[in-house]
């Protein structure tokens, strides 16, 4: 089966609709789906429920999706360095479902997997608790997080083979892994294409299995969530 695309409208082509829950790669601005992005904004598509990790930042990486009001709903562990997000937040525009780090990552994996639940002491006696059930292991409470499935999933490589076996970059790795495997539907966007057999089969992070659909999306600039500098000292 061909999984390389022409284009990232090409690739989105009849998976996008209204309500759909989609799973987003990425931490920040690192290893984020840049093309993907854009083409599900140009396309319209509205209503959406996005799992990622956080939202980008203001009109970059998902922060795009925030700002022309498609989406209805952000499962995220955090959403600090978007000021849009934070105000349709607080405005009650957006809702919202706060996870923790790990355990979103978790249920993605775990949804990947088929595995529709699993218990974890992270959030017990908190607010993630509530109307969550609670377990007791060996004298431990323990509350049942239910894995997440995405009608599609969105996701950044770094080298990939024209059957889809996939590389990340680094920290690029982050939540890509996990949200690649929670969507029935992966498209990946990737820096680099090399034929089948070029790359070591021990170092693949994403077998090509999950990825139904694929897209070169270089060249790419490199964006900084904050820049540091400072003065000139002089001579």
């Amino acid at each position: 089966m061909k999984k390389l695309y022409p284009n990232a409208e090409a690739a989105l082509e009849g998976l996008l609709f209204d309500g759909m829950m989609i799973c987003a790669g990425g931490f920040g601005l690192c290893g984020i789906p840049e093309r993907l992005i854009d083409s599900i904004q140009t396309s319209g598509v509205k209503d959406l429920t996005i799992a990622s990790n956080n939202a980008g930042i203001d009109n970059e990486g998902l922060g795009k999706l925030l700002r022309s009001r498609q989406v209805k709903k952000m499962i995220s562990s955090y959403v600090g360095e978007n000021k849009e997000f934070e105000r349709q937040y607080l405005s009650g525009e957006l809702e919202v479902e706060f996870c923790p780090q790990g355990t979103l990552a978790e249920r993605c994996r775990a949804g990947g997997a088929g595995i529709p639940g699993f218990y974890t002491k992270t959030g017990v006696g908190t607010q993630v608790a509530e109307g969550k059930e609670v377990k007791n292991f060996d004298g431990q409470d323990y509350i049942l997080e239910r894995g997440i499935r995405s009608d599609l999933s969105i996701i950044k490589g770094w080298k990939a083979d024209e059957s889809g076996n996939l590389i990340f970059r680094k920290t690029a790795r982050n939540f890509n892994q996990p949200m690649a495997t929670a969507g029935r539907t992966c498209v990946a966007e990737v820096e680099e294409v090399v034929p089948v057999g070029s790359l070591d089969p021990d170092a693949i992070h994403l077998p090509g299995i999950y990825v139904k659909r694929m897209i070169l999306g270089a060249p790419y600039d490199k964006k900084i969530e904050f820049r540091t500098v400072r003065e000139r000292v002089a001579a």
